[in-house]
């Protein structure tokens, strides 16, 4: 019985994916910000790697990481439905130059908008689309 790992097409697909998707953060100017790091290459193997795991692939990520615990990591960053729709909108194009079977995109697509919006931890702006001040203290 074969993995979704391996429907996807296994390391191959994971590092393609991921790094279409990083290609895409690297210019953008909502959400290169959140990456403390310079070099984006530490956040895209923690990604690949996760995603291999959560696919059935090598659990190399908890090995070095421990449980993934997502919302908990992306705690720290001001996360809203604007900072979604944007990194949402680098892994469609991401998914798109991977050209799944129609039946593989759509569960791949499904999971990574449930994640997404998983993530999300702060109101937005209706105007202009960023996180609300917080309330001044009394």
């Amino acid at each position: 019985m074969t993995t979704p790992y391996e429907e996807f097409g296994g390391s191959d697909f994971f590092g393609e994916l991921v790094a279409d998707f990083y290609r895409g953060v690297a210019g953008d100017p909502d959400l290169r910000p959140m990456y403390p790091e310079e070099d984006l290459g530490p956040a895209q193997r923690r990604l690949r790697m996760f995603l291999e795991q959560y696919w059935g692939g090598p659990r190399t990520y908890s090995e070095e990481r421990g449980h993934p615990r997502l919302r908990m990591r992306h705690a720290p960053f001001a996360i809203t439905e604007h900072h979604r729709d944007v990194w949402l909108r680098h892994m469609r194009a991401a998914l798109d130059n991977q050209r799944l079977s129609p039946e593989l995109d759509a569960q791949m697509w499904d999971y990574l908008v449930m994640a997404a919006n998983s993530m999300i931890n702060q109101p937005t702006n209706p105007v202009r689309g960023m996180p609300l001040d917080p309330p001044t203290p009394i």
